[in-house]
């Protein structure tokens, strides 16, 4: 079994909305057009931190405004051949102009409730999503 690490990031914007970006069908065939945060898989020899400011660049345009907080870890096991460890950060980003990648095909500023009760997102994020929410009425300090 290969084992790979992903690095995402929850970016927030001054407004207090968070950063969505649809997958391309053409890029991402297995999940269509399902809408997701920026992020990607680790470069072997960089850090982190390296990685994911390095995503967010190439996805959004973007540059993170300061070093993110971790969120999450997830195990993502697809299939015997691949065990996938997902980390999710939730940082700031810059206000600058936001450019995609061919990667994605569009993207948009949403508030926790809609993200909440989007249909179309990412089944890890979604459930790291309920889970922070969830850990909120328990007196943990919620991230958002």
């Amino acid at each position: 079994m290969q084992l790979q690490v992903g690095v995402k990031v929850l970016l927030k914007n001054s407004k207090g909305q968070f950063l969505l970006l649809r997958r391309s069908s053409e890029k991402y065939r297995e999940v269509s057009h399902k809408w997701d945060i920026p992020g990607g898989r680790i470069d072997l020899g960089k850090t982190l931190m390296e990685n994911l400011e390095r995503e967010v660049l190439e996805e959004t345009g973007l540059k993170l405004k300061e070093e993110p907080r971790l969120i999450g870890a997830q195990d993502i096991i697809l299939n015997e051949e691949r065990h996938i460890v997902r980390l999710t950060y939730i940082g700031k980003a810059d206000e600058g102009e936001l450019r995609l990648s061919e990667e994605h095909t569009e993207y948009g500023w949403f508030n926790l409730s809609e993200l909440n009760a989007f249909e179309d997102l990412d089944k890890y994020l979604k459930n790291l999503i309920e889970k922070i929410h969830i850990s909120d009425t328990l007196g943990v300090p919620i991230y958002f």
